[in-house]
């Protein structure tokens, strides 16, 4: 809590201030402002545009049979309709989701009017005063049925199926009815919507096709560079701040960091499963095309490697809230690892971004040398962490000149240990204080305050809340001390996540060959023995 309490204004906006904002909101608007807004947006996916332009097209072909008199003639206004309501129903955004509405729609009609003409006969042979009754029942029947039945787990894909069963059997009904005739009007209905839908999948298929199984690959491939991005961007931060700027905790819980753009596309993956689930779902329904020109492609495979790559993405997660945590370690003891944990992040990052380009390559190539570069750096990286142990439980100076065995030699004396406990701990401030970077038109003397301020208040507490204290007693020196533990062992947290996240690539490499095996990528620099053992392994597995 801050020392000094800060008065709260409460301004009550009168009507007069309202007028002023709606007109300061109104002059915001700038129609320049929107284009751009709209350009970016499309130039960020231009299949956007596409898909739109597609939509247009398909409604238009499906609005020519009412506007032109030959087809209206025969089909009528409102057999026509079920047909531009199929085509705005059906068409999805990949040639996959759209094959997959088409098949519930086609077979929910189906079996709708089937059970429409059914009870439109029975319905006639039981009598002018029966008949009502037994639609109503009917009615009331398939609507309980239909609903009860897509709620069951193993239906839940054929959810739309359904609804187009309720929907087209009550209105077949109930227009047949009407007219007297179930029988001609279930089929006029369902040549309306057989024409709806052969022009969704026509268009679809062959003006600018969006392929799901591109889709898929593109957002996989898109994960793996965000993933080895986020990670590079989130280390060069923790090894760049000094400690002096750090964020308010509210900031960091609102998770607003614009200065951190891979960060963002690092969560977006985290959120990314049931797009690439529905994508692959999509993507089964779809015929050999393009690279993807076998059979039951193994799309399941894909899922499991975008389940791996989150699995390290949360290893990166928490890397980035050490980053931004409340106790940070001294920038002096962060720097003393700076190599070696530059060191094991850029080979990791290369590694992933290596399986990201095999996957949009759809090329299978050994990865034993930037594993084994990997390896190699994190194995110095756990060295150095071993030599500098003594620094992540009892903090010193990072930058003495002199060797960590001589000085973990020198503060293993009882001499040593007391003056610590006195005038040392201050003295040691003073001399991580003249190896810090001195700020533009900032005193050393200034300096010294700051980080001394700093390390006294757990939690976090602004400079300004120090300010008017004469000094630091002798009382608060048992916390500086657990202070400094504590925020030494975050160093240690933080490379001990680094190298969990490289231990996680082990078995992201496994599952990147098993999808290239699967879905038989071609074959660079591979030995003949090795493929085949390896393939053997997965079969028998």
């Amino acid at each position: 809590m801050n020392s000094k309490k800060e008065a709260v204004e409460i301004n009550i906006p009168t009507d007069k201030g309202l007028q002023t904002k709606k007109k300061s909101a109104l002059e915001g608007f700038s129609c320049n402002t929107w284009i751009w807004n709209v350009w970016g947006f499309c130039k960020e996916d231009s299949n956007r545009v596409i898909f739109s332009f597609k939509v247009g097209l398909s409604v238009l072909l499906v609005s020519l049979l009412i506007l032109l008199r030959a087809p209206y003639e025969v089909f009528g206004t409102t057999n026509i309709v079920w047909s531009i309501l199929t085509v705005t129903i059906m068409f999805e955004y990949t040639v996959g989701a759209t094959f997959n509405r088409g098949f519930n729609r086609a077979i929910g009609t189906l079996l709708a009017g089937i059970l429409a003409i059914t009870v439109g006969q029975l319905a006639l042979h039981v009598g002018q005063a029966a008949e009502p009754v037994v639609i109503g029942i009917s009615i009331f029947l398939i609507g309980a049925l239909t609903s009860f039945m897509k709620l069951w787990p193993s239906f839940v894909p054929y959810e739309y199926g359904f609804r187009v069963i309720l929907l087209t059997f009550c209105l077949i009904v109930v227009s047949g009815y009407r007219m007297g005739n179930p029988t001609r009007t279930a089929m006029e209905r369902l040549y309306s919507i057989a024409i709806g839908g052969f022009i969704a999948v026509f268009v679809n298929v062959l003006v600018f096709p969006i392929w799901a199984g591109d889709q898929l690959y593109k957002e996989l491939v898109n994960n793996f560079n965000a993933v080895a991005d986020s990670l590079e961007e989130c280390v060069k931060k923790y090894l760049e701040d000094d400690g002096l700027n750090h964020p308010q905790f509210s900031k960091a819980v609102m998770d607003e960091f614009p200065d951190e753009p891979a960060y963002m596309k690092c969560r977006a993956t985290l959120n990314s499963s049931e797009r690439m689930e529905n994508l692959a779902k999509a993507a089964k329904w779809e015929p050999p095309h393009g690279r993807f020109r076998h059979f039951f492609y193994p799309w399941s495979g894909c899922i499991k490697v975008g389940a791996v790559l989150r699995y390290c993405a949360y290893e990166v997660m928490a890397l980035h809230g050490v980053l931004h945590s409340e106790i940070q370690a001294p920038y002096n003891l962060r720097i003393t690892l700076q190599t070696e944990i530059l060191d094991a992040t850029s080979h990791a990052a290369e590694l992933v971004r290596s399986l990201g380009k095999d996957i949009s390559n759809m090329k299978r190539s050994l990865k034993t040398y930037l594993l084994e570069r990997v390896h190699s750096s994190t194995e110095r990286l756990q060295h150095a962490i071993d030599i500098h142990s003594y620094q992540l439980t009892t903090y010193s100076d990072p930058l003495n000149n002199s060797n960590p065995v001589e000085l973990s030699q020198t503060l293993s004396k009882p001499n040593d240990l007391a003056d610590l406990d006195g005038n040392g701990v201050e003295k040691n401030l003073n001399i991580q204080t003249r190896n810090l970077p001195l700020a533009q038109g900032e005193s050393c003397h200034e300096k010294m305050k700051k980080q001394v301020r700093r390390l006294h208040s757990w939690p976090f507490r602004e400079v300004d809340a120090f300010e008017g204290e004469e000094g630091i007693g002798v009382e608060f020196l048992p916390r500086m001390r657990a202070l400094d533990s504590s925020a030494a062992l975050s160093l240690a947290t933080f490379t001990s996540l680094l190298i969990e996240f490289v231990a996680r690539l082990d078995r992201l490499v496994e599952a990147v060959d098993e999808l290239a095996i699967m879905a038989r990528f071609k074959r660079e620099g591979l030995q003949e023995g090795s493929l085949q053992h390896k393939e053997l392994n997965i079969a028998r597995s």
